[in-house]
């Protein structure tokens, strides 16, 4: 990240500005990068750079972390702090750093000694940065800057290697689509942890040069009221976050100075959002993209409703995103397939044993990203679910995005998922699980009774329905599918079959 880093040393030296505010106060770009220097000095003191593994939490910590890497011309590995020993250890195989960063309580539970033989600094007011006395060169990573850790689809996380220059036009594409000016205030309220939001809160704020607004633990009260108050202008999160701030917002117009909301990661109501960007003053930008492939979708804040809430934008300018047919060849539009994409934010591969593992391409250079995608004659898209999204029951598949979406689309639905409940004759049966707008109960027959009345298959009906306060989560708040059936098989263990 050495280009960034440079950009904001040279505005920072030309006059002092705040650059990031969180739970601590504010914090001047000048601060940050004597905390930088600080930080370079006790992970290299011989100068060069290398690979390092930073805890990443929302606070000014992963901002002087960055620099520091940058200032070095190294690799920066970011991690959260509720990544489990056992997930850590898999993710220190696969990126062997140079260099740890993290607070003592961390270094202690991922037994960081133990990994890393070297020496021992205090760093960032408290913190501890654990350095190898040799490193390793950072070419191993073939122009790779950044590596963000992604559980994907078998639960052991996957280090997604970005370069800068992928993280340079996805921040820029974001900053011309959202028209974001050099200054602007925006703020970061998922956890830094992840490529996504590292590259639309870190990287994206050191481009524009303006402040970045964080929030150490999600609050919905605090992030409403510290967006208001820096006039922040643009944010990102998953949809819980969005309806849950516009809940806690009651109509009140709180971030009518906020251009748009991006929103992505998870299933979407058109009408949910529409109330809840009604209640914010705001827009909300439904987008789709992957740590794999940086944010490659976005619609317009000046967009109808639509395009904006009904479907999940076009492809940033350079992007190619098509769904292919059966026969491998590429759909038409309204025609549902496997979604394939390539453009300037592919990633150079994942982290395997220390170096780039190359991603699987297409000859023509695509990737395939396990969506299900729909294009429209205008150039949008539709994401229509994962391919892997589905209940099989009695050999019957059934698509639990279609179930979701019907249900969404019930007024009295906060949030809904859908999961499969172990059946000994079907294999699975479809159970549902709801958030309520008004946090009481709701049954079986009032579920089923809604999808009659939008035309929902009989055979798609859910078969179990269980009101819950709030559905399970990832780390990065996104839906948690496999904490979902988990949970789905707790409750199903406790409750008749007519629930």
């Amino acid at each position: 990240m050495r280009e960034v880093v440079r950009e904001f040393q040279r505005r920072a030296g030309q006059a002092d500005f705040v650059a990031v505010v969180d739970d601590a106060g504010s914090h001047t770009a000048r601060d940050l990068l004597a905390e930088a220097d600080r930080l370079a000095e006790a992970m290299f003191p011989d100068g060069g750079g290398g690979t390092v593994m930073l805890q990443a939490d929302n606070s000014w910590r992963t901002v002087a972390g960055s620099l520091a890497v940058g200032l070095r011309g190294g690799v920066l590995a970011v991690v959260n702090r509720h990544t489990t020993r056992a997930e850590f250890a898999a993710a220190f195989e696969d990126i062997r750093p140079d260099v740890v960063v993290a607070e003592p309580s961390a270094r202690d539970e991922w037994a960081v000694p133990e990994l890393l033989p070297g020496r021992t600094d205090t760093v960032l007011d408290g913190w501890i940065c654990r350095a190898a006395p040799e490193r390793r060169d950072v070419q191993r990573w073939s122009g790779g800057v950044l590596i963000g850790l992604t559980s994907g689809s078998t639960g052991r996380p996957k280090g997604v290697v970005q370069s800068e220059e992928a993280l340079r036009y996805a921040g820029q594409s974001t900053i011309d689509i959202n028209g974001l000016d050099r200054g602007d205030a925006v703020a970061a309220i998922v956890p830094l942890s992840s490529t996504a939001a590292y590259c639309f809160g870190v990287y994206l704020s050191l481009l524009l040069g303006g402040p970045l607004v964080l929030t150490a633990k999600w609050d919905r009260a605090v992030a409403l009221r510290r967006m208001a108050e820096t006039e922040a202008r643009w944010t990102m999160c998953v949809p819980t976050m969005a309806l849950q701030m516009g809940a806690e917002a009651a109509g009140s117009g709180i971030l009518a100075g906020v251009r748009a909301i991006t929103v992505g990661g998870g299933p979407m109501d058109r009408g949910a959002l529409a109330r809840a960007e009604q209640s914010l003053g705001t827009r909300i930008l439904r987008v789709f993209g992957m740590s794999e492939c940086l944010g490659h979708t976005s619609p317009r804040p000046d967009e109808p409703e639509e395009i904006r809430l009904g479907r999940d934008g076009r492809p940033f300018p350079g992007t190619e995103l098509r769904a292919l047919t059966p026969d491998g060849s590429e759909a038409g539009p309204g025609v549902t397939g496997p979604a394939q994409v390539r453009g300037p934010s592919l990633f150079v591969g994942y982290a395997r044993a220390g170096a780039v593992e190359p991603p699987q391409l297409t000859a023509d250079g695509y990737f395939a990203t396990g969506d299900l995608l729909m294009t429209h004659q205008d150039g949008t898209v539709s994401i229509m679910g994962r391919e892997k999204d589905i209940i099989i029951r009695g050999g019957r598949n059934i698509d639990i995005t279609e179930i979701e979406r019907a249900v969404a689309s019930y007024p009295r639905v906060a949030r809904a998922c859908v999961a499969a409940a172990p059946d000994e004759v079907l294999g699975e049966r479809v159970a549902l699980l709801v958030v309520t707008e008004d946090g009481g109960g709701i049954d079986l027959t009032e579920v089923t009774g809604h999808l009659e009345s939008v035309g929902l298959s009989k055979s798609k009906w859910p078969e179990f329905v269980y009101a819950v306060e709030e559905l399970p989560q990832t780390k990065v708040g996104k839906l948690d599918r496999s904490g979902a059936r988990a949970l789905v098989h707790r409750l199903r263990g406790r409750t008749p079959d007519s629930t």
